[in-house]
């Protein structure tokens, strides 16, 4: 869609449903990597679980389809420097975590400790969904870091990020 076209009232409606922010981080084996994820809700209460979507031409994509272990760090409101680092990906075998406060999690993977808490997954299935494949992950452990908000998204668009 070009950039002058009118965009739709749906695609203008679409972009505000508010979303949260978060890094994904994800063990493949001896890789391991971090993204930027803001399509991601609650799916159930027993047991505890979530659903994020990545896009499907994404190697994290492959990787949890795999089933590989991930973690949701949930970004504070006022943390510019996680979406700087994290807003462009990574490359494989690139590493992601340098410079950063970290731990790891029992399953190896790394835990942001600047982040309001986190979230240990483990993934149980998926869907397609256009671009995107839709994951829903059972919610095994984390923490609460602090007590600042959450960072939200709203989108001015819902064709695009």
């Amino acid at each position: 869609m070009s950039t002058d076209a009118p965009v739709p009232g749906w695609a203008e409606a679409l972009g505000r449903v508010p979303s949260g922010l978060f890094i994904l981080t994800a063990k493949h084996h001896d890789q391991e990597t971090g993204m930027l994820a803001s399509w991601v809700v609650q799916a159930g209460f027993e047991p505890p679980a979530i659903t994020v979507a990545v896009r499907r031409d994404r190697y994290v994509a492959e990787w949890l389809g795999a089933g590989c272990p991930f973690t949701l760090n949930i970004v504070p409101e006022d943390s510019k420097a996680f979406l700087k680092h994290f807003g462009r990906g990574f490359e494989p075998g690139q590493p992601a975590f340098d410079g950063l406060n970290t731990s790891r999690c029992e399953r190896g993977v790394v835990i942001l400790n600047d982040s309001l808490g986190h979230l240990e997954c483990e993934t149980k299935g998926h869907i397609d969904s256009g671009e995107h494949r839709i994951f829903l992950a059972e919610v095994i452990g984390g923490r609460i870091n602090g007590t600042s908000n959450p960072a939200v998204h709203i989108r001015k668009n819902g064709q695009r990020y």
